[in-house]
This record gives structure tokens, sequence and C-alpha cells, in this order.
């Protein structure tokens, strides 16, 4: 079922003409507004203005029940509007209607009088082919009926000539789609649509396409489909344009849905069977949208067959494939295209060499991007100045900066206008290079210029700068930033902080932060998720703790992440007193413990052998429905191997199995440890067999504990067995190995150069 059929705004039921039965005591009669009448062409007749002129029609079956009404017309005061009327519909003259809008009228005469004198102007401008009048008088009317907040879906039927006469309404009702379609009042147009088809006429193939476009647009997919269908089945016949629109609107794809390629091609077959002729705007299109998807090697198919039925092929259909070879990092399979275009004499033109020069200088090729330059002017094409930039962008890429700008210079005695594109890249290329001082330059200029300085992208560049690990060069351009009067902002602001605590220069983070919100900085979550992190790791938790009450001064709740880093910082200073203090400051906080968190409590009490409590731990999270990670098992399971209960340590083990959680070498090497302290070497084996079974690689721990097991044993040969296996796999041994094993310097030595040797 289609839309029109579901929406009851669009129903198709009979509204031929607007009527309304009147009750006044026991008289009954229907009332008609007719548009047009002789008597207009008498100014007098309209020296006073009626409330509503009345044609009584009388039900003869119920002549009995009607009395005749003493007075037809009550007198009102005196109006000016229905001569205007008069004179208009005798000279048609758009001027005079331009004297009085439609909110004016309704101010001073009231909606009922203007609407019908409106209604009357707009239907003499329609029959008069005057279609440019009528959608001016329509859109106003339109907006008042916004404005006033009235019903649009009313606004069809009132506007009507008469239900014998809807014949003469067929332009006024068409043009009303369209106004309401140019105003994005979509559901108003398809309304009107269905209501035009109702009362028998037939809008043209014009004002469907126009109302399509729009539709296609606004991105309603349900309309577009349903009134193509529409179209299609009852009329007007789609043309060429039509099958286009709805190309496109399957080529490009729209909100809420991909480029449908299937529908396209159906659209463009249906199109050549119902004998539309596709245009080179309708092939181009089917081409775009077959690139988009990725088709790009049926895209050019495409284009050949279209060579060889002497279809009409442009520039634009080329491109398309151009285009789409250099996003796939393949501008040389792009030329070759371009030589084809040129062999079946189609010219290229300025698009389709920037394309490639752009491609070409994304992969490093600025030679043969400079010779495509060339050949556009010798072929009497300027290129553009996003040709330019993409050649500038090559070599700024290559650090060719002299080049670049000499090159940027050049641009500007041949008559290029700068734009703040052309100098992003060249200020981005200087301060890569670490050359601040003409960065800085260049900046400057842009202000003499007229250009905004603002538009320069200055935080990817402190970002870049701060991951190459050049901090001075990022406040260098920080800097910069302050002495244009540009502030920065609160993310550029934590990339320096954050860069400052990576070098451990926690006090210089701390001073620039507070420097910074003398220009407006606003410190956040993540700011002080920074600082914290850095003092833990200083093994500064309790200095960590202490920023906590200035983050609530600020009006900055600390979240999870603040109280997680600063109970792992005092667990790794194993004081569990204080983390667990912590722990009940954050429930009482409101703020509901994480996996992470819960793992660091499991972690403490696991290290001092508190396997009760960790437990207890570990079956609270569960019961507050989170879900243990690998590190929370491997942790419970290296507490339980530790004191030596390995029932409960392989109990966990198979849980974390059964719920999907996958082992690490750590979990492993933990349990292959526990067996080995009771000398189940039976045990330590199958594990390492499902660590081979499961490609999880051994490390130097997971053979030193092997080894040790053997030796506790007294199995020497097996303990060397796993030494050779261990250097056959590539993995040095250590101290701990040649300790365990009781090999001397000497030997050590001696092992590790074949080792080297074997490798």
């Amino acid at each position: 079922m289609s839309v029109f059929s579901r929406s009851r705004k669009c129903s198709f039921q009979s509204n031929l003409y607007r009527s309304l039965v009147i009750f006044r005591g026991n008289c009954r009669f229907r009332v008609i507004s007719t548009a047009s009448s002789t008597l207009l062409l008498e100014d007098h007749v309209f020296d006073y203005s009626p409330d509503r002129v009345e044609a009584y029609v009388v039900d003869t079956n119920l002549i009995d029940e009607i009395n005749i009404p003493q007075r037809r017309f009550h007198r009102r005061k005196k109006s000016k509007l229905f001569p205007l009327v008069g004179r208009v519909l005798k000279s048609l003259n758009w001027e005079i209607t331009r004297e009085m809008r439609f909110f004016k009228a309704v101010q001073r005469y009231g909606f009922s009088h203007s609407f019908d004198a409106y209604r009357i102007i707009v239907h003499a401008f329609a029959l008069a082919g005057m279609e440019m009048e009528v959608h001016a008088l329509l859109r106003n009317i339109v907006c008042y009926y916004e404005e006033a907040n009235m019903d649009m879906y009313e606004l069809f039927p009132s506007i009507l000539d008469s239900h014998k006469h809807v014949w003469r309404s067929r332009i006024v009702v068409v043009v009303l789609m369209r106004v309401f379609a140019s105003n994005s009042k979509l559901e108003n147009a398809v309304d009107v649509f269905v209501q035009i088809k109702k009362i028998g006429l037939q809008p043209d193939i014009l004002a469907c396409n126009f109302l399509l476009k729009c539709l296609v647009e606004a991105s309603r997919v349900d309309f577009v489909r349903s009134l193509f269908e529409e179209l299609k089945n009852s009329g007007p016949s789609p043309n060429v344009y039509t099958y286009t629109i709805m190309l496109n609107f399957y080529c490009k794809g729209c909100l809420g849905q991909d480029i449908d390629i299937e529908q396209a091609t159906e659209i463009l077959k249906d199109m050549e069977r119902s004998g539309e002729r596709p245009t080179v705007v309708s092939y181009s299109t089917y081409i775009h949208g077959l690139c988009r998807v990725g088709c790009v090697e049926l895209a050019l198919r495409f284009i050949q067959d279209l060579k060889c039925r002497n279809q009409p092929l442009n520039a634009y259909c080329y491109n398309a494939i151009i285009h789409r070879f250099c996003q796939k990092g393949e501008p040389y399979q792009g030329l070759k295209v371009l030589e084809e275009m040129k062999n079946q004499n189609i010219s290229p033109d300025v698009y389709s060499y920037s394309i490639l020069v752009d491609g070409f200088c994304n992969i490093g090729d600025i030679v043969t991007g400079l010779n495509l330059i060339k050949e556009m002017e010798h072929n009497n094409i300027k290129p553009s100045l996003v040709s330019y930039s993409s050649l500038l962008k090559g070599l700024c890429k290559s650090g060719i900066m002299d080049k670049s700008l000499d090159m940027f210079r050049n641009l500007g005695c041949l008559g290029y206008e700068y734009d703040c594109k052309v100098y992003n890249i060249l200020i981005n290329g200087f301060c890569l290079q670490g050359d601040m001082d003409s960065a800085k330059k260049l900046l400057e200029e842009m202000t003499t210029n007229n250009l905004d300085p603002s538009e320069f992208r200055f935080i990817p560049i402190i970002h870049r700068l701060c991951k190459l690990g050049v901090l001075e060069k990022a406040l260098e351009l920080l800097s910069t930033m302050l002495q244009i009067g540009l502030s920065p902002n609160t993310y550029t602001c934590n990339i320096i902080a954050d860069e400052y605590c990576k070098k451990g220069h926690l006090e210089k983070a701390l001073k620039f932060i507070i420097a910074m919100q003398g220009y407006g900085f606003i410190p956040n979550s993540y700011t002080y998720s920074t600082i914290i992190n850095r003092l833990c790791k200083d093994k500064k938790p309790e200095k960590a703790w202490e920023l906590l009450p200035q983050m609530f001064k600020k009006n900055i709740l600390p979240g999870i992440l603040h109280y997680a880093t600063i109970v792992d910082g005092y667990a790794k200073k194993l004081n569990p007193k204080t983390a667990l203090r912590l722990y009940s400051r954050m429930l009482k906080a409101g703020i509901m413990p994480d996996t992470v968190t819960y793992t660091i409590l499991i972690n403490i009490f696991c290290h001092l052998s508190k396997m009760d409590e960790a437990y207890g731990f570990f079956k609270e999270m569960i019961e507050k429905g989170l879900i243990p990670d690998t590190i929370c098992y491997t942790s419970l399971i290296a507490g339980f191997c530790r004191i030596g209960d390995m029932n409960k340590a392989w109990a966990l083990y198979n849980d974390m199995l059964h719920k999907g959680c996958l082992p690490n070498v750590v979990t492993y090497t933990c349990l292959i440890d526990g067996y080995c302290k009771l000398q189940r070497m039976d045990m330590a084996s199958l594990l390492l067999h499902e660590m081979n079974k499961n490609n999880i690689a051994s490390d130097v721990v997971t053979y030193n504990v092997l080894i040790a097991g053997y030796q506790r044993l007294g199995q020497i040969k097996e303990a060397y067995n796993v030494f050779e296996e261990m250097k056959k796999n590539g993995i040095f041994p250590d101290d701990i190995t040649y300790k365990t094993l009781g090999l001397n310097t000497d030997v050590v030595t001696e092992a590790c150069k074949q080792l080297e040797e074997n490798i």
C-alpha cells in the first residue's frame, strides 16, 4: 500500500468543492462561494463589501422546510478592497495587486473578506496564464496560514473556483502544489497532488518533477517511491527528467538510505523500455553511482558500451571514474582513462586534470602532477587554484618548502587570489618542518590580506607536533595564536598539558593550565585525568587525591576514571587501607565502580594473599551485572596459584573459557607455575599444549617456570630440553633461566652467540 493511501491528509476521498451546511433554526441551505462574476467589471458593485456573497441552492425535496431569509446581505463599513479587485480584473495589472499584501488586507478587512478577494484575483491571473503572479499570491497566502498557525490542508478546497467549473482551477491548484513544495511543506504538496487527481484534473509533469525533486532533496524516501509509482500507474507519465531524478535518488543515497545501485539499474532499464531516451546527465548520474559503490571497473565497461552504441558522453562521465581511481590510490589507472577520453574526442576539463594532479601528489609523484599542470596550460586550460593547491600540498609533504613558497608567490603574480586553504597548506608545511618563523609570517600575511587567521587549523598541527615529540614547537605555534588574538580552546590546551605530563614535567603542566585560564581556558574532566594519571605514575596518589576537591569547586564531577586511577595508585604503593577508603568515598559520591575498579581491588588483595576478600569483590562485581575480563580472571587465578589452591584456580580457568573470555600467556604461565610447584608436570605439559593449540606464544617466564619445575623433580634432561626448545623458538634466555640451570657466564655468552647465529 502506498504512502498516499495510508495518510489521512493525503486520502483519495471525494472532495470536489467546498460545501457548508448551515442550520438556522428550522432553516437549512447550502452555501457555494464562486470565484468570479461578470458583475466584477463594474466598480460601483463593490462600493460596499459583503460579509460573504451567498448563492442559495434550494433542495426541492426540502422546500417545505426552508424559510427564505428576509435579508441576503449585511452591509458593513465601506471598503476599498473590492474596487481594487475590479480594477485588477479589468487591467490584469500586477502593480495594482502589489498595493495590498494579503497580511495587510487581513488586518484591515478581516480574513474571510480578504481571502475571497484574493481568490478572485488568483483565478483571474490563472485564466490569463500569468503563473508567476499566481505563485506570488499563493505564497503570500501560505505564509499567512503558517504565521497564523492555520490548517494548511484546508487551503486546497478553499481556493477552488466552484464544483461546476473545477477545470478553471487547474493552474491554481498545480501552482499551489509547487508553492507548498518550494516552501518545504512537502506533506501538504503531496496532499494537493492527490486532491488534484481526485477532482478529475491532471497536474503537468513539470510540476510533478519539481515535487519529486524536492522530496528527494529532503530525503523523504517513502513519499519519493510512492509518488514515482503513482506517476507510472496513473500519470502524468514520467519523462526523461523524472527518471533522471530517480537515478540521482538511488545513486547518491540519502539520509537513512545507502546507495542502491540495483534499483538505479532498474530505473535506467525502465527508462529505456518506456521509450524515453536517457540524456548525458542520466548516464553520468548512473556512472557516478557505480563509482561511489566501488564498481569502477563496471563503470568503465558501461562507458565503453555507451561508446559502442553511440550514446552521449561528456567529461563529467569520465571524471567520476578518474576520481574513483585516484581515491583508491591508483592515479596511473586514472591517467589511462584520461588518455582514452582524449582518444574519443572528449576534451578533458579543468576538473579532469585537477583530480589527477591531486591523486599523483597524494602518492608523492609530484613530477607527474607538475607535468599535468603544464599539459593543462598547453591545452589552453587555465589551472584552478585547487589544481595548484594539490601541487603545493605534495611539495610540502615532501618537505620542499622553498619550491612551495616560490610557487605560492608566483600564483599571486599570475593573478590568482589566495584563499585560506592555500595558506593553510603552506603554514602546515612550515610548522611540520619546524620553521615557526615562516609560519608566523604567513599567518600575519593572512591578516593583511583580510583573511581570517582563525580559518587556519591550529589544533591538528599542535597535535601533530606533540605527537612528534617537539613540544617546544607546539608552544611556539600556540604563542603565535595568542599574538594574533586567537584564544586556544580546551582541546588544544589539553593536548599540550598531556604532552607535558608524558614528558614528566608535571609542575610545568600545572603552571601551563593556570596560565591558559587567563586566556579563557576552562579545565575539564580530561585535563584533571591527565594530571591525576601522571601523579599516580610518579607514585604520588595522595597529591592526586587532593585534586578531587578542586574539581568539585569548579563544578567538574570526578568520574570513575579519576577514582580508579587513584585507587590503582595506592594499590601500587601497597596501601590497601587507603585504597579501600577511597573506594568507600567513591560509593558515597554515587559513582558505581566498573570492571577496571573491581580488578584493581581484586589485584590488591591477591598480592596480599587475602583471597577471600579478593573473591568477595569478584562475586560482588558479577552480582552487579559487570562482566570480568581476562585481566580480572588472571589476577584471581594468579592469587589462588600463589597460595597453592589449584582447584579454585582451575575452576576459574574453566569458568572464563565457558564465558568466552580467552586466557593470555600470563594466565597460562600462572597455572603452569602453580602445577609445577605441586610437582604436577603432567598438568603443566597439558597447559603448554593448550597454549600452542590456541596460538598463544610462550614467553621467557613460561619457559623459566617449566625449567624450574623439572629442576625441582631432578629431571635435568627435561629441563635442558625445554631450554633448547626455548632457543629454537627464538626466545632469549634471561639471568633467571641460566641461574635455574646452574650455567656459568661463559656458557651464557656462548649460548647467546649460538642463538643469535641461528636467528
